[in-house]
């Protein structure tokens, strides 16, 4: 199964680096990344295969909260396909 991660907040030192470790820690694959920083804000959307991550997407959702919490940033999972139906236009 596929999912988007999407981060946002103030731009620092160490986003990506924190967020990509945190998905390899539970065996989750980055398929594709785009960010950009626009004005000091950070905004960065990842496609992500959840098939064999070792945790459940719930326990995985709780986690990077809890890093967005800790780096004083907005950090979220959803399914691809409600993603994808949350955006069209």
């Amino acid at each position: 199964m596929n999912a988007i991660v999407t981060v946002v907040g103030q731009d620092k030192v160490g986003i990506i680096a924190a967020v990509c470790a945190l998905l390899a820690e539970y065996n989750v694959n980055i398929l594709d990344i785009s960010q950009t920083i626009m004005q000091g804000s950070f905004t960065m959307v990842m496609a992500v295969d959840v098939e064999k991550a070792t945790v459940s997407v719930g326990d995985l959702r709780t986690a990077l909260e809890q890093l967005g919490e800790k780096m004083e940033i907005a950090i979220r999972i959803q399914r691809e396909e409600i993603f994808n139906a949350m955006h069209r236009i």
